[in-house]
């Protein structure tokens, strides 16, 4: 699998406890993200952050490990991006997503 060199980087802001039908979001996503075909996803946790109700989550020991925030990027061609997110939307009840155009300088194992 190929990604062109002028690329799109969708990045996707939810929390640990957010669910869709009964399983982890960032699981759903990554998952979807993998049967459509893209280039890959990866997820990342946080170690602390607020959303728009500005409530704080946080891994101190005294509250421990409340809804963490994670962010899932996934990195490939504009299409392909674009047609994942009618899916995403259909899956998501709150969070934030955002784009941004990326320039690929890797992907894969070098051919030498």
């Amino acid at each position: 699998m190929q990604i062109p060199k002028q690329a799109v980087l969708l990045r996707i802001f939810i929390g640990e406890d957010d669910r869709d039908n009964g399983r982890p979001l960032y699981e759903s996503i990554v998952l979807k993200a993998r049967e459509m075909h893209l280039a890959g996803a990866t997820v990342v946790r946080g170690g602390m952050g607020f959303g728009h109700s500005s409530r704080l989550h946080t891994t101190k020991i005294l509250r421990l490990s409340e809804d963490l925030p994670l962010v899932v990027e996934i990195v490939d061609s504009e299409d392909k991006i674009n047609g994942f997110l009618p899916v995403l939307e259909t899956i998501m009840g709150s969070g934030l997503v955002t784009l941004e155009k990326v320039q690929v300088l890797q992907y894969g194992a070098n051919q030498n």
